[in-house]
């Protein structure tokens, strides 16, 4: 049963007469997104199409202290969209306009319900791109919230890098735009980059500018396998240090090799394996290769297998692409539990390596990949919730594995976020600037509608209440 009020009901109708819904189906659609984590679901879906419409939804919210929660294309890993306390779920669908591509300035700015496909396939025809590629199509209004990265970071960084600025609605329906077109500003507080990462609990992003990129003359990728961990981590520290431009950087475990193997039906070696891609002019990517290739066999890699035709580097990419569907065919009916963790690169290989004794310890099965060129890794533990049992080593699993990343000098998520599926370790993680960050949310969001019960934990918002 709903829990809104007649008020704001009738006031959402008068708004949006043809752009909500209490369909039931449509609300468990907004309360569930792609994580392992239980749903909530919103009392209503709205759909906006202008700023306009998004601040008096967020005027109404504050007078009634309605709970709001942005939604962008649900594929989120944390739990971000659940409506945890019910409330109003505003879907950026219909805000899905490329306001402008700025072809000289390499800078674009796009509504909020943009995905980065749509954007990419408006920029190929001006020859750019933008970079930032979470493995869903998801909206640049729900990368940007939360700070979303993506395989290619180690070459052109992560949303918080490629966000010049944004149109934001503050929780009192306030209007304000953060940032310019500059590429370089030390005029004030960067609120910019303040609210990417905030997920939704400090306003509704509605617009971003973004960097774009021209499209690279030539691609070239690259395979090669490793007889342990230690020794391809060891080689990508060793391109990284050397300076080559990598675009992308790829690590798969013995087991996330062995399940592509059966599920592609190809013949790779079930040993760590790297994946490169590299991004130049035809020359300098040939030349990219070579060298990578001369450190993949000072530390006794397999041959560097590379192809700089599409269709070769399509067949090579292609043990990539499958990684998840791969790994969820090694146990058909099991469920999928994505978790992730990023550490300074020299600790990558121990941190992999004592997770890997703790899936034997516990006999669970979760395949491993990683963007090691930044220390992120991934972990997709394969689960049977029928069994309380299992669940419970998942969960010790998924624990151990954090607290590791934290001793290691780094962090519970490289990627994911927090949402509330890893609330528990924000204090652990960020200690007394908990405080701070809490500190920050009761300043902008007093009444705390912005998505709550994410990203700051309730005892921390209610001890910096008191």
């Amino acid at each position: 049963m709903s829990t809104l009020s007649q008020q704001v009901h009738e006031a959402l109708k008068a708004l949006l007469p043809d752009r909500m819904s209490t369909q039931r189906d449509l609300l468990d659609q907004h309360g569930q997104d792609e994580s392992f984590h239980a749903p909530y679901s919103p009392d209503v879906v709205v759909y906006p199409v202008t700023n306009e419409e998004v601040s008096q939804i967020v005027q109404l919210c504050a007078q009634t202290r309605t709970p709001l929660i942005p939604f962008g294309a649900g594929t989120s890993l944390e739990g971000h969209i659940a409506a945890t306390q019910g409330g109003i779920c505003m879907d950026m669908s219909q805000m899905g306009q490329i306001l402008e591509v700025n072809v000289d300035d390499l800078d674009c700015r796009v509504q909020a319900g943009v995905t980065r496909k749509q954007l990419n396939a408006a920029l190929r025809h001006h020859g750019q791109f933008f970079p930032v590629d979470p493995g869903a199509d998801a909206t640049l209004g729900g990368m940007t919230s939360t700070r979303a990265s993506g395989t290619n970071a180690v070459r052109y960084g992560t949303m918080k890098d490629n966000v010049l600025g944004l149109t934001v609605v503050m929780p009192d329906g306030k209007i304000v735009r953060t940032g310019s077109r500059a590429r370089k500003s030390a005029a004030g507080y960067d609120l910019t980059r303040l609210f990417c990462g905030a997920e939704g609990t400090l306003g509704i992003i509605t617009e971003v500018q973004l960097r774009c990129y021209g499209l690279p003359e030539a691609h070239a990728v690259g395979v090669c396998s490793f007889a342990s961990i230690d020794a391809a981590v060891q080689t990508v520290i060793e391109v990284i240090q050397s300076g080559i431009p990598v675009a992308r950087v790829e690590l798969l475990d013995a087991a996330q090799m062995q399940a592509i193997n059966q599920y592609s039906q190809l013949d790779y070696s079930a040993q760590p394996t790297l994946f490169f891609e590299f991004h130049g002019t035809s020359a300098s990517v040939v030349e990219q290769s070579e060298r990578v290739a001369e450190l993949v066999q000072e530390n006794h890699g397999s041959e560097f297998t590379w192809a700089v035709e599409q269709e070769a580097q399509n067949k090579l990419w292609q043990a990539r692409h499958d990684a998840y569907y791969a790994a969820r065919a090694l146990r058909p009916g099991a469920s999928g539990w994505p978790t992730d963790v990023c550490v300074p690169i020299s600790r990558l290989a121990d941190c992999i390596q004592q997770t890997q004794r703790d899936l034997v310890e516990f006999d669970l099965l979760a395949p491993i990949v990683g963007h090691v060129g930044d220390g992120n890794f991934h972990l997709l533990l394969l689960v049977d919730v029928d069994k309380p049992a299992e669940l419970e080593i998942a969960k010790i699993v998924n624990d151990r594995l954090i607290k590791r990343a934290l001793s290691m000098g780094g962090t519970c998520t490289g990627e994911h976020g927090i949402g509330y599926g890893k609330l528990a370790y924000m204090e652990l993680e960020h200690g007394a600037a908990v405080a701070v960050m809490a500190s920050i949310k009761r300043a902008i969001d007093p009444l705390n509608i912005m998505n709550p019960g994410k990203m700051i934990p309730d005892n921390v918002l209610k001890d910096e209440a008191q």
